[in-house]
């Protein structure tokens, strides 16, 4: 049997091996399905349908769609690293295999299943979109599949090179960050065009321009084109395709013998700041623990980064624009949203904590203890969280126009995150789940618990909007005064949803466990 043939039945029986699961992972997969199944009929008619559309708008917009699935290819797969055991080369550097025949096989495991095989219908409709005439048709099978394989092997190149630095903690640290400027940055041609500068038409045809002479834009070029021209760039297609291959191999083999370095031991002098301020006991030493999590832990710099980025979008996006200078509730609205992402975090509170909950449960003797534990948690996300909204606050209410608001924005987030905390408390407890393997920054719930990630994520963010309303509310029209009682408002939801969760954790404490402590 070949090599490509055997590692595609591997692939494909590790797929099939989701159906032998429990039912919420069969759910998964049957959902998996659907939505690849989805995406490929859409978007293959959508694509296909730009065969309606003036012939320079359409070569221009799949210039574009090609460039930016390249760029997807680039960087989904980065944000998987940790999760798909077939893109670091070091969990299968033991087998017993030549690098180019475990090449083959990495290529193989990337295109198969049911997200590329989507990936791959929605790029054949520019065969239908482009072609002028039979030269284009001709020159379209190719193009597309050269377009595919660029993905593939630009991906894999890039996930191989960077593979040592994904497994450090910096690493990871960095890529988290740099995803979210991604999705921010992405964001900027929409404000742009919010704000009037440019026409819209215009863009696309000097982004296409400049997106033409990438190799992603040459395929889309020699679709429509379908001359000398167009197999010519074909041509060099393929040449950029067989070298990146070619480098991919040699940067497969320098991985496959290259030490870890996440292995390599550091010494690193901790400095009790907490000590300083809280009293020697339980709550200090859950203090700093919480302290080195959200220090260390990228998820958590993910969510902190995420809340601020998306909260100066807004802002600049609210600001300035044709309707005039938004109203003072805007800037109040906009730190209370930044104020629920970041007590969003506090939702599955143990879930990080995994396997060694175990070790602070055999501490806790009465739910008095328990209330420590979250208090302590709750104390270190307030250490950052706190000044973090005076930022949001300070910059939302200068960006939106209402300096006056900054001092009642500020308050309502306050409020709007003891509320928060005291609400992640309750879903912490009655809906916990596993968080995966550390090395990934994205990823939600361990297999078959997504549905109670999703479930408690919603719980949370809706009882966090609904407890909020009575001063949000209030201040969105203009009573400023409302402000002042919102951090007192946020302090007893917090206090009591403590109390509450850890009346009903403590009495549940082996389903928590066993919950937190499933395999990922």
């Amino acid at each position: 049997m070949s090599t490509v043939a055997l590692f595609a039945r591997l692939k494909l029986r590790l797929l099939a091996g989701n159906l032998r699961g429990d039912l919420q992972r069969r759910l998964g997969f049957v959902f998996t399905l659907i939505m690849a199944a989805g995406l490929a009929v859409f978007g293959f008619l959508l694509m296909s349908l730009l065969r309606l559309a003036p012939a320079d708008i359409a070569t221009s917009l799949v210039i574009v769609a090609f460039a930016l699935f390249l760029f997807g290819w680039m960087i989904v797969p980065l944000l998987a690293f940790g999760l798909d055991d077939t893109l670091d080369p070091a969990k299968l550097a033991l087998f017993p295999l030549r690098t180019r025949t475990l090449a083959v096989g990495m290529l193989t495991a990337s295109v198969t299943g049911v997200w590329p095989v989507a990936m791959l219908a929605v790029t054949s409709g520019a065969l239908i979109a482009l072609p002028a005439g039979v030269g284009g048709a001709l020159l379209g099978v190719p193009a597309v599949l050269l377009q595919f394989a660029l993905c593939v092997v630009t991906s894999r190149l890039i996930t191989t090179s960077l593979s040592g630095a994904l497994r450090t903690r910096r690493g990871r640290d960095v890529l988290a960050v740099a995803a979210v400027v991604v999705v921010v940055l992405a964001q900027l041609p929409n404000l742009l065009m919010n704000r009037g500068f440019g026409d819209p038409e215009a863009m696309l045809h000097q982004l296409a321009a400049v997106l033409r002479w990438t190799p992603p834009g040459m395929a889309a070029h020699a679709i429509a084109d379908g001359g000398l021209i167009g197999l010519a760039e074909l041509a060099f297609l393929a040449l950029v395709v067989v070298a990146l291959a070619w480098l991919w191999i040699k940067a497969l083999g320098r991985a496959l013998v290259t030490p870890d370095v996440s292995t390599q031991a550091s010494v690193r002098k901790e400095i009790g700041l907490v000590d300083r301020f809280v009293p020697d006991g339980p709550l200090a030493a859950v203090v700093t623990k919480e302290l080195k999590y959200i220090r260390r832990e990228p998820r958590f710099r993910v969510g902190w980064f995420s809340a601020l980025a998306i909260t100066l979008v807004l802002s600049f996006s609210l600001s300035g624009t044709a309707e005039g200078t938004p109203g003072q509730g805007v800037a109040i609205v906009i730190t209370t949203v930044g104020a629920l992402m970041i007590a969003l975090q506090s939702g599955n509170a143990f879930g990080i904590d995994g396997r060694s909950l175990w070790m602070n449960a055999v501490t806790f003797g009465s739910e008095r203890s328990l209330a420590t534990d979250l208090a302590g948690r709750h104390l270190a996300s307030a250490l950052v969280a706190v000044p973090l909204l005076g930022v949001i606050a300070v910059v939302t209410g200068l960006l939106t126009g209402h300096p006056a608001a900054i001092a009642p924005a500020m308050l309502s987030g306050w409020g709007a995150l003891g509320i928060g905390l005291g609400v992640g408390s309750v879903t912490s407890v009655v809906l916990p789940y596993s968080v995966p393997e550390r090395m990934n920054a994205f990823s939600g719930a361990a297999p078959g618990q997504g549905g109670q990630a999703f479930a408690s994520s919603m719980g949370a963010m809706l009882g966090i909007a609904l407890l909020s309303l009575p001063f949000v509310v209030p201040l969105a029209f203009g009573l400023l005064w409302v402000s002042v009682v919102a951090p007192f408002y946020g302090l007893l939801a917090e206090t009591l949803g403590r109390r509450l969760a850890a009346r009903i954790g403590f009495a549940r404490l082996p389903e928590l466990l066993a919950a937190v402590s499933k395999a990922s």
